[in-house]
């Protein structure tokens, strides 16, 4: 806050920092806001206030003097199959807002972001790029990998033990065992679900130190880095680096890069387009496939292989992974980094410690990315699938449809035995609009994948996916069926061609019979009130990235 000491005018405020016992010393120093979703009911975020303390000692080690507030946070695993999950997306918004509130507001000379989970990334990320002062991210960490019978297990093995229990497949007792040790502590869900993909992301795009993406939560490792990043946002306020110098459009394409070569969660494709869109970026959709096709899928985290947030960590985390597309030159590694570093320092002498968990890119796991954009006359404004995490035999499904609007619906039919293999499952209604809010559909997925059908169903909505979803789970159909989109014209029955190969997904029935479907179609509108039909009123399309117009 600039003249605080010296000028006149500014003594009310001086007055108002004495009574938060400040001393004139500390008002000297630049005044550095630290934003944290620390919460008691989210898992990944309980650890938060030793992450903010050990930022805070960084500050004052650096000269800062530092100042906490709260940033809100909705657990998605909790609000998961009931009208919490509608509260879900909608707080990316409600963060990035409220963030740029408190800090104009209160006239901070940089921040340290403290997020962990889904939303809070992106909305902080979103804010950042808004704000444009100095600014630096550190999370919680990841979640250690649960075990049970000598195997590790995560929160995507705990959602399909439902379905198994339900058919018989394992005994109660079993599940029993799977809630008591799928999460074993704090942290952010342990596999390559959405919170891990974004905090991996941050890495990339240059706002977060090595290893924020990786570090276990429970790991003393995390709170050095958070007393690291305490200490560089001093230097990036004295060098005036800021969120767009380092989000620029090359760091975001190299974030599609690095999105396909890890395999992260399909809502990437939601958050980094509205991130971009804050910075002033425009990222068109059609430049992932290219993107994907030149660029192989070194990791098969959860809920896509066995391996966890933490093997990645001990294989040498991001940065390993970004040292083996660099050999490809993939990626513009004359970047500059929150580090002060550009990308090709910050990885100089980085190896790849395990070539299981990262697969040298010689080796990969497919020669092209983990996420695919579809289009076809059932998206013609795109889909987005996790190709890194679709049975081989379903790449290519033809299917007769059966359709739903909305998840209720579906998981009464799921959960009785009424899906049969070769099914396309179609769940409408449920996009950003007609949600309102983009519901995750990781019951259905996990309940198809728990009845032994992940290889034999499809399942297409214009809600969203939880990144611990696997199978051939199409989502964020673009215009969603509240608009008018072709998915609202889908019938029992018809056919439902997916080519995930290339990049296709098609509704079999005549332009003919679609005209005479949409004259008879009446638009459904959702039950909301509240924060919720503002943000229906307000919100855009899936495909740019469900951003308030």
């Amino acid at each position: 806050m600039d003249g605080i000491l010296e000028c006149i005018d500014k003594a009310p405020q001086r007055a108002l920092f004495n009574a938060l016992g400040l001393t004139r010393e500390e008002l000297a120093r630049p005044l550095i806001g630290i934003v944290s979703s620390w919460n008691e009911i989210v898992p990944g975020h309980i650890n938060l206030d030793k992450i903010v303390e050990a930022v805070k000692a960084g500050v004052r080690m650096a000269g800062g003097t530092p100042f906490g507030f709260p940033a809100i946070a909705v657990c998605d695993g909790l609000a998961m199959g009931h009208l919490g999950m509608k509260y879900s997306l909608v707080t990316r918004e409600l963060i990035a807002d409220s963030t740029e509130a408190m800090a104009l507001a209160h006239g901070f000379d940089a921040l340290v972001m403290v997020p962990n989970c889904d939303k809070n990334v992106p909305g902080l990320l979103m804010a950042a790029a808004r704000l444009n002062i100095p600014a630096i991210f550190v999370s919680g960490g990841p979640m250690l990998a649960g075990r049970l019978d000598g195997r590790k297990i995560s929160f995507t093995d705990m959602a399909e033990a439902v379905g198994a229990c339900r058919t018989g497949r394992i005994s109660r007792e079993k599940l029993e065992a799977f809630e008591i040790s799928a999460c074993p502590g704090c942290g952010s869900c342990s596999g390559m679900f959405t919170a891990n993909s974004m905090n991996c992301l941050t890495e990339v795009l240059g706002m977060a130190l090595p290893g924020n993406g990786t570090i276990p939560a429970v790991q003393s490792a995390r709170l050095r880095l958070a007393k690291y990043a305490g200490m560089k946002i001093m230097e990036l306020l004295k060098k005036n680096i800021r969120p767009r110098d380092l989000m620029t459009a090359a760091a975001f394409k190299n974030a599609f890069v690095m999105d396909m070569a890890l395999g992260c969660s399909t809502n990437s494709m939601l958050h980094l387009p509205a991130v971009a869109h804050e910075a002033g970026i425009e990222l068109n959709p059609d430049t992932v496939n290219a993107i994907s096709e030149s660029t192989p899928n070194l990791c098969r985290l959860s809920p896509a292989g066995g391996h966890y947030i933490e093997d990645l960590n001990e294989a040498g985390g991001i940065p390993a992974v970004m040292a083996e597309i660099d050999k490809l030159r993939l990626l513009r590694t004359d970047l500059i980094t929150c580090t002060g570093k550009t990308v090709a320092e910050n990885l100089r002498g980085v190896v790849n410690r395990d070539p299981e968990v990262i697969r040298p890119a010689e080796n990969p796991y497919s020669p092209t990315g983990g996420i695919a954009v579809l289009r076809g006359n059932l998206a013609p404004d795109s889909c987005v699938v996790k190709r890194s995490a679709v049975a081989p035999e379903m790449l290519r499904h033809e299917g007769p449809a059966r359709v739903f609007d909305s998840e209720e619906e579906a998981m009464e039919i799921i959960n009785g035995g009424g899906i049969v293999a070769g099914e396309v499952v179609i769940i409408r209604y449920e996009g950003p609009q007609g949600g309102p809010g983009m519901r995750e559909m990781l019951n259905p997925t996990a309940a198809i994948i728990g009845r032994g059908l992940g290889g034999k169903v499809a399942l297409i909505t214009d809600g969203r996916f939880s990144g611990a979803t696997r199978g051939a789970a199409i989502g964020h159909v673009s215009p969603e069926a509240a608009v008018g989109g072709n998915i609202a014209l889908v019938r029992n029955g018809d056919f439902i061609q997916i080519d995930i190969e290339a990049n296709t997904v098609n509704l079999k029935v005549s332009d003919a019979e679609l005209a005479e479907r949409r004259a008879q179609w009446k638009p459904k509108s959702a039950a909301a009130s509240g924060y919720l039909a503002r943000y229906a009123a307000a919100v855009s399309s899936a495909d740019r990235g469900a951003i308030l117009r």
